[in-house]
């Protein structure tokens, strides 16, 4: 069935079977039952599989810096609030080259839905672990297996005040869909940890692997429970999926000076040459 973000005779470089696919369909349908149009969506992405993403799916999107979606997202998003503004990159991407940029962004909430492929390796450069690689994950790079403690972005968000949090599995179409749909439709940081398997360079996370430790959140959790959220997130051996927390709060562009008095967007704006004059006059 023909959906209004498909764009055509897009050349997709993913390999076959791999988690992205599922996680393309996810947001094509989320965005379509939105009632969302493509001129109303910016994808911001960086560099790896994950961010190849904004190429394969109808909208404007701004593909930068490894690591850097989320600071150009933010300005995007501060630039012309109108617009529903979603950063895409992979757990390496957003965690690794982009880890101090995930922090902060957190901290100013800017309204924006992050979605991170999270396959726990380096599927673009061919396989070296990623900050979210299991210990004793073997790669031609990490020969003895990976020693250091992965980042668990999930907790650290919940720590770092992220006002919604969530994981998805890219196997649960349906259920990443509607996940998807609450994000975008959040005002504020919204983090959709999505459990991705790279089915050329990752034989350990496998589809199998995440089905056996996959597990649902029960209607009864209470999303506003910053410590049960945490709980569900530092379960051992364990990923619960679903929204594990959400509070919202003021976002990072309501709060800026420009807005406060006029809300057209900054891009629709004139400057006024008379006070930059006498800006520049006083200096």
């Amino acid at each position: 069935m023909a959906n209004r973000f498909d764009l055509e005779n897009a050349e997709i470089s993913w390999c076959p079977g791999c988690g992205d696919f599922p996680i393309l369909e996810s947001l094509k349908k989320a965005l379509t039952e939105l009632d969302l149009m493509p001129k109303d969506v910016v994808f911001v992405s960086g560099i790896g599989q994950a961010a190849k993403l904004p190429h394969y799916i109808k909208g404007h999107f701004f593909n930068g810096l490894h690591g850097r979606a989320l600071s150009n997202a933010t300005a995007i998003k501060a630039a012309n609030p109108s617009l529903k503004v979603i950063a895409i990159g992979g757990d390496g991407d957003m965690y690794g080259e982009g880890g101090n940029h995930f922090i902060h962004t957190i901290r100013r909430n800017p309204d924006i839905a992050n979605f991170v492929h999270n396959n726990m390796v380096y599927g673009l450069t061919k396989g070296q672990a990623s900050p979210t690689s299991q210990v004793g994950f073997k790669t031609p790079v990490q020969v003895d297996g990976v020693f250091a403690t992965p980042v668990n972005p999930v907790a650290l968000a919940l720590v770092q005040g992220a006002p919604f949090v969530a994981r998805a599995f890219a196997g649960d179409v349906e259920q990443t869909k509607e996940i998807m749909k609450e994000a975008i439709a959040f005002r504020g940081y919204a983090l959709v940890d999505i459990l991705q398997p790279c089915v050329s360079f990752n034989k350990v996370n496998t589809y199998a692997w995440f089905k056996e430790r996959i597990r649902y959140l029960d209607e009864s959790h209470d999303r506003t429970d910053l410590m049960k959220a945490l709980e569900k997130a530092l379960e051992p051996d364990r990923f619960t999926l679903g929204v594990l927390y959400r509070k919202e709060r003021p976002s990072f562009e309501t709060s800026l000076a420009p807005y406060r008095d006029d809300d057209r967007p900054l891009y629709a704006r004139s400057p006024d040459l008379g006070k930059l004059d006498a800006l520049i006059q006083s200096l």
